[in-house]
């Protein structure tokens, strides 16, 4: 029987610590609080469930209905000219939502088709929640091998996925699994709410339970499909349906559209379209890459080095070897030479920095930061972010620091529009926070006073805070009141750096830090959050 246990949230501590909350937003601090006390956050998640596990239905709703639960919506960019909403979570809510994921994860992954290739969950993978193996790549590879010679094929899509999934739905997938326990399902459509500002639809985009509920979603779908007799595959909600003939094709694709429909979703007309096998064979090499030698090399490189592996010394100077001999910046000034550039090996290129020598390195960045480059290689934006952040909190680029900010300064003046969504500007502030100018100081307080997110404020606090600029923290301490918890926290934390400044803020406002901090669902005899955070703070100060 499926259950929710303390190893659902230990697991989603875990991840959250390693991998971040959300992997369209670039890490805060809050990741390195919950790597560090991962286990004491889980003990707190898991005693909340067991909590409400002794309540009934409706009580267990009404609780967690009452509850205060921090979130915001935040634009991010996505693609050459699109946009979307992600969600930033509380990093406790973070975690009991995921850990409940989990618990859906790994009773539902036994169920799934064969032909599904997204996020196939692990059920002994720590860290890892997902198989890395089960790819966007071996998806279209595994279509390619059932495209013979007369077949048709339809590629299609779903039309705003994310944000038509409806909560209802959700509860009862949920309940069809948790048949003994309807608080399961009740919890996750509560928090769904409150996410979704109110809404009975949308689920948010960037976090770990998001995905299962996705999948749970569409294997009821996958099941019609399957049990119809149809050769299909899928990878979220990118499908690719086979037939022997046009009709055949045409008669999958009638069929899906009627199943999706019943759950209020549709296709996306724009990106329906049908192949003979010969054509789809050419439409997926190209999304693959037609490329010559060094730019697929480039591409099918995992450039996500794991620091935990048995010999991460190896592992690290075996990829930097790899990529000092491809010819980067050439990939890099080709890519400029298309009206699109390709996505994903610009990404790559973008993966490659800290790899790189910091004369090589400093090339690349030039390239990409360049005013008449980086409209361009705008959808490529956040990975670009994380790999000059990388190069300026590492001591072997130190010689090209100076002339990386240099390039960095001058976003703000030639590419302004590039700062628009909350998400972009997150990534760009966290590349800001290593060094300090009288125009970068100018530019943050500008975003700080004109910002209506905390999130973004918060950003701005953390760099204040590695900046030692007392006249900002001054100016936010005389505003405790007016910031919220969220800035709050990251306030307390930057007191650690101010001297005798920083003390006197701690010991005046201690006394009512915990309720301040409160989430509700405190207990007595067990440790709260704002507990735990201050007790990481006193320990952690120092040497972040």
């Amino acid at each position: 029987m499926p259950e929710v246990t303390l190893e659902c949230f230990a697991r989603a501590a875990a991840d959250t610590g390693a991998h971040g909350d959300n992997d369209t937003l670039p890490f805060d601090i809050d990741t390195r609080f919950v790597f560090e006390r991962q286990d004491q956050l889980a003990d707190t998640a898991y005693s909340l469930f067991a909590q409400l596990g002794r309540d009934s239905v409706t009580n267990s709703r009404s609780k967690i209905s009452s509850l205060s639960v921090f979130s915001e919506r935040l634009l991010a960019a996505t693609g050459p000219a699109g946009f979307r909403i992600v969600t930033k979570i509380h990093p406790f809510w973070n975690i009991y939502f995921n850990g409940l994921g989990i618990a859906v994860a790994n009773a539902l992954e036994p169920k799934r088709d064969k032909t599904v290739f997204s996020y196939r969950f692990l059920k002994n993978g720590g860290q890892e929640l997902f198989d890395r193996n089960s790819s966007w790549r071996r998806f279209r590879e595994a279509t390619l091998s059932e495209a013979t010679t007369g077949t048709f094929i339809v590629q299609t899509d779903i039309s705003s996925f994310y944000e038509h999934i409806s909560h209802h739905h959700i509860k009862n997938f949920v309940d069809d699994f948790f048949p003994e326990d309807a608080r399961i399902g009740t919890q996750i459509n509560v928090l769904l709410e409150k996410f979704s500002g109110g809404r009975s639809f949308g689920i948010p985009v960037g976090g770990r339970c998001s995905r299962v509920l996705a999948e749970l979603f569409l294997s009821y779908i996958d099941q019609t499909m399957t049990a119809r007799g149809l050769k299909w595959h899928r990878y979220v909600d990118d499908y690719v349906l086979i037939g022997g003939s046009h009709a055949e094709a045409y008669a999958a694709l009638s069929f899906l559209s009627h199943r999706l429909s019943d759950y209020g979703i549709s296709l996306n007309k724009a990106k329906t379209i049908t192949l003979t096998a010969k054509h789809y064979g050419d439409y997926v090499l190209a999304q693959l890459g037609d490329d010559d030698d060094e730019a697929a090399r480039l591409k099918e490189l995992d450039l996500r080095f794991d620091p935990y592996s048995d010999a991460p010394h190896e592992d690290y100077e075996s990829l930097r070897d790899t990529i000092e001999s491809l010819q980067v910046q050439k990939l890099l000034n080709r890519e400029l030479e298309k009206s699109l550039p390709d996505t994903f090996l610009v990404t790559q290129i973008g993966r490659t920095l800290r790899l790189q020598k910091p004369n090589a390195a400093i090339q690349i960045c030039s390239t990409l930061l360049n005013p008449e480059n980086l409209h361009a290689f705008r959808a490529s934006w956040s990975t670009i972010m994380r790999g000059v952040a990388n190069l300026r909190e590492t001591e072997e680029f130190e010689e090209i620091a100076s002339t990386l900010d240099g390039l960095l300064d001058g976003i703000p003046e030639h590419s302004p529009h590039l700062l628009q969504a909350e998400a972009s500007l997150l990534h760009y502030l966290r590349t800001l926070r290593f060094a300090k100018s009288r125009d970068r100081a100018r530019f943050v307080q500008k975003v700080y006073e004109s910002t209506s997110f905390y999130t973004v404020k918060r950003a701005c606090i953390a760099c204040w805070r590695q900046w030692k600029d007392r006249a900002s923290f001054t100016s936010c301490r005389n505003r405790w009141n007016e910031l919220g918890p969220e800035c709050q926290r990251i306030l307390w934390l930057s007191s650690f750096v101010f001297g005798d400044q920083g003390e006197s803020l701690r010991r005046q406002l201690a006394p009512n830090l915990e309720e301040s901090w409160r989430l509700g669902i405190e207990r007595q005899g067990t440790a709260s959050y704002a507990t735990t955070y201050r007790e990481w703070c006193d320990e952690a100060h120092d040497r972040l």
